[in-house]
């Protein structure tokens, strides 16, 4: 039998869908169960009640693998909805009292990783009753959550080319050679195919430095012949410290190895590759009032930010 909707709004509760929601997340009944302070039996239950409801198992087990059906997957589209909507709901009801709080979820690429701190230090002195959460990954990665729709916002450096994306640059992302402090190349008259040729140490594909360097060598007709592929600018600073070879690194990420001396920055034409960094999330999104309240701190503080992180 199919239920009405008032007979169902009777059936089911938040409590269910929080179970489910965690389960979900979790990919296991007894993950579930010590994240929510339940008992493994508690979260089962919950979960029964809340199939009797739509008539539909919402999980299932091969073997000893728990797998989300396809029932399952429509629901956690509706409770995120529903959730998100509670949430928003919760946060204008507290900018009516003159409040900002809430929870604010980014995403930023790798290189960005060196920025957010500084944007989060004095936001979050103008409203601590924010709780952040931020997430690394590479730009591929952070293109998939884009299409997914899986934070408030995503800090990012090259925004895929769409009309149904909203973005706000604010702030420069210089990309420079790097070199170790004794390279010989330093005593050398280089030339960018040279420097790309002296053993080049890239990141791996999907990355946007390396989208933008790649970028960049077709347009000036420039071959590309990585010698190693490394997962992390981190990793690629060492592996120059390390004498492996050559790279081409966001500025702050190499900010310190300046300073003591041990990485140079050769003279090269074309350098550095200059770029933005952007706040970048979908177009048909309403931000929240927390959400609404970071975008208005870094833009009206625009000078600042560029201080405190270059200097």
């Amino acid at each position: 039998m199919s239920y009405t909707l008032s007979q169902l709004l009777n059936r089911l509760s938040f409590r269910q869908l929080q179970v489910f929601t965690t389960v979900y997340q979790r990919q296991s009944y007894s993950r579930a169960a010590d994240e929510l302070g339940l008992t493994q039996p508690a979260v089962s239950a919950q979960i029964r009640q809340l199939e009797q409801a739509l008539e539909q198992p919402v999980f299932e087990y091969v073997g000893k693998q728990l797998y989300v059906t396809a029932a399952g997957e429509q629901l956690m589209l509706a409770v995120r909805s529903i959730f998100a909507d509670l949430e928003r709901l919760q946060m204008e009801l507290d900018e009516l009292q003159g409040k900002v709080r809430g929870e604010l979820r980014l995403a930023a690429v790798s290189t960005a990783q060196y920025v957010v701190p500084y944007l989060l230090e004095g936001f979050l002195q103008e409203y601590p009753q924010v709780d952040v959460r931020l997430r690394v990954v590479n730009r591929a990665q952070a293109v998939e959550r884009l299409n997914e729709n899986r934070d408030d916002l995503v800090i990012m450096g090259m925004v895929p080319d769409s009309r149904s994306l909203s973005s706000m640059p604010f702030l420069d992302n210089e990309l420079v050679p790097v070199v170790r402090a004794d390279d010989p190349l330093l005593r050398e008259s280089l030339t960018p195919q040279r420097f790309l040729d002296a053993g080049l140490l890239t990141r791996e594909p999907g990355s946007g430095t390396r989208h933008a360097l790649e970028d960049w060598c077709t347009r000036k007709r420039l071959s590309l012949s990585p010698k190693m592929e490394l997962g992390s600018n981190a990793a690629i600073k060492h592996g120059v410290l390390a004498g492996l070879g050559v790279a081409v690194l966001p500025r702050l990420s190499i900010s310190a190895e300046l300073r003591l001396g041990e990485l140079k920055i050769p003279t090269l034409d074309g350098f550095p590759l200059r770029r933005s960094w952007c706040t970048v999330y979908p177009s048909s999104k309403h931000p929240t009032p927390v959400v609404q309240a970071f975008l208005d701190y870094i833009r009206n503080n625009l000078h600042l930010h560029h201080a405190r992180i270059y200097g």
